[in-house]
């Protein structure tokens, strides 16, 4: 009965959809024309990789030096980093229990070659909030 509650819980939030208060693009451009330093989560276009999320996410398990991880498990990071209007990368860190990972993480997204397309809001570019979460399997 446990599982079948947690289970609907998790498929509810899945499901839901948030709604849009009137007047929030109005406030959005007031926002954006006067703090041009904020990171946005959520924008109406995100930023894209130049060739593609999958293009990315390849480049950046090649770039990954797995030996350079201290581990006999399974470990998790999530790495962020902040996409500049101009589609550079900055602020990049990693959260998780392995430091190892963390670090080769930075490093690995820090050496991937390409630009981004920056996100927009109301057509102006602005600074985006990106999230890779990352499982390495030593088993």
């Amino acid at each position: 009965m446990r599982k079948i509650i947690i289970i609907s819980a998790l498929l509810f939030g899945y499901f839901t959809q948030a709604q849009e208060i009137a007047g929030t693009t109005e406030l959005q451009e007031l926002d954006l024309k006067k703090n041009r330093s904020e990171i946005f989560n959520d924008v109406e276009k995100p930023a894209e990789f130049s060739e593609g999320i999958n293009a990315f996410r390849r480049k950046l398990l090649k770039k990954l030096k797995v030996k350079n991880v201290i581990s006999k498990s399974i470990e998790k990071c999530e790495l962020m980093f902040v996409i500049e209007r101009d589609g550079t990368l900055t602020g990049i860190t990693a959260s998780g229990t392995n430091e190892s990972f963390n670090n080769e993480a930075i490093r690995a997204v820090s050496k991937i070659k390409g630009k981004w397309s920056p996100a927009t809001i109301n057509g102006q570019k602005v600074r985006y909030r990106f999230k890779v979460p990352l499982t390495l399997n030593f088993n």
